[in-house]
């Protein structure tokens, strides 16, 4: 009977103890049978996903989860998030996240109040977008004679204009922009990472940040009174008055899961960037309808449509945002309830097909923890577990699956990329 394999990421899962939990975390408070009996039949322990000099993001911490490491392959997460798109690109071109976000007060004041805009809708932010791709290529005609935008784009041509940047809409909040013979030596910040910030110190900078910066003061000018905003003003939502731009590089040459592995597999996933990252493996992508890549995805049909694959493919990888979203959102109760629901409507079914067919081993751990006191990505170990157990790792009867139970048990991986190795029961661990 040929083995079939499965990893579950809980995007952000892992987190600190929280006052308002009682002083525990969101996997200590959360009600997640299946979660212990795995902790308590399988092999639990820590992992350091990410490399210690590496930023925790989920580009590099997924890469690493499926034995890719990133201090080879990894070029920035956007080219990961074109490929997803079905945008090629050339040589020289380089991907851009475009995140349409909420901007408040001005100057020197100016601060990051919502990194998603209060997860603007993707048609909302595909009018956005079209509205900024028309007002850069004509330099103010497609926004108005007399708009005051003009002496804008006026001021900042011929760079802006003649760049040849391209604007390509995606999912909510998370846009994409590509830059024909762009710098990827340009330092940028993830808008997550500074919530609440005043954004000065985090603007771009460096060799190609003027243009990036030119964009962003452009896109501020087109998206202040547009329609879209106008409207979400008066429905008490946060305005998408801004594009920030970060996370860019040029497309990565990545050997696919087939001549790594020798297997066949699958990603189910809904966001563009863990979609990206199989399609530079090779692996077949899966559109599970209601998947958001938010709080309210729909995690039933994710694990159904998983187990659909597993019929026809060796191996698949399941991401699910929703805990990520609430570590940045910083409510601890949204983070309970992500959790509870992957326990109750992913991992039941999954753990069923494990216990009954014998030919099913799973994976299950964050790709970095999002802690909601901090609302973003914190580098250090993340708990782990395997059901069942692998060669090489041991079971502790008794372990529920929680950051302090796996320290525990002082099962330690030093790196992300030989979990691969032990789900796949491979010999070559040094």
């Amino acid at each position: 009977m040929a083995m079939k394999y499965l990893i579950l990421i809980g995007d952000g899962m892992s987190d600190w103890p929280i006052t308002a939990l009682g002083n525990r975390t969101p996997l200590e408070a959360a009600v997640k049978p299946n979660m212990d009996y795995m902790a308590s039949h399988g092999a639990l322990g820590t992992v350091q996903v990410v490399p210690k000099e590496m930023y925790p993001g989920s580009d590099v911490s997924n890469l690493s989860i499926i034995g890719y490491d990133p201090r080879e392959v990894y070029t920035g997460r956007s080219p990961l998030e074109a490929a997803s798109m079905g945008i090629a690109l050339g040589k020289e071109d380089v991907a851009v996240r475009c995140n349409v976000v909420t901007l408040k007060n001005e100057g020197a004041d100016t601060e990051m109040e919502d990194f998603s805009a209060g997860h603007i809708t993707s048609a909302e932010a595909a009018e956005l977008l079209k509205a900024l791709q028309a007002g850069v290529e004509d330099r103010g005609g497609g926004v108005g004679e007399g708009s005051a935008l003009q002496p804008l784009l006026k001021s900042l041509a011929p760079g802006v204009a003649e760049a040849g940047v391209r604007f390509h809409p995606g999912v909510s909040y998370r846009n994409l922009m590509v830059w024909p013979n762009g710098n990827e030596a340009v330092e940028t910040t993830p808008p997550h990472d500074i919530h609440g910030k005043k954004i000065t110190e985090y603007l771009p900078r460096g060799e190609g940040a003027e243009l990036l910066l030119d964009l962003m003061e452009i896109s501020r000018e087109v998206f202040e009174d547009h329609p879209v905003n106008r409207k979400r003003r008066e429905e008490g939502k946060p305005p998408g008055n801004s594009i920030w731009l970060w996370g860019q590089g040029k497309a990565p040459r990545i050997a696919t899961f087939s001549e790594k592995y020798g297997l066949t597999g699958s990603v189910v996933a809904a966001v563009d960037l863990i979609k990206g990252i199989g399609v530079y493996c090779g692996l077949r992508i899966v559109q599970v309808p209601g998947a958001t890549g938010y709080v309210d995805t729909n995690y039933r049909g994710k694990a159904e449509y998983a187990l659909k694959e597993l019929d026809s493919r060796d191996f698949v990888l399941i991401h699910v945002e929703a805990p990520d979203e609430a570590g940045h959102n910083g409510s601890a109760p949204e983070k309970v309830r992500a959790i509870e629901r992957i326990d109750k409507e992913m991992l039941a079914p999954l753990l069923a097909r494990a216990k009954e067919g014998g030919d099913l081993r799973i994976l299950f751990l964050p790709d970095h923890p999002t802690p909601v006191a901090l609302r973003t990505h914190a580098q250090e170990p993340v708990p782990f577990v395997f059901y069942p157990a692998p060669k090489g790792l041991s079971s502790f009867s008794g372990k529920r699956y929680t950051e302090a139970d796996a320290r525990a048990t002082g099962q330690f991986v030093e790196i992300g990329t030989r979990l691969m190795e032990y789900l796949l029961d491979k010999e070559n661990r040094s």
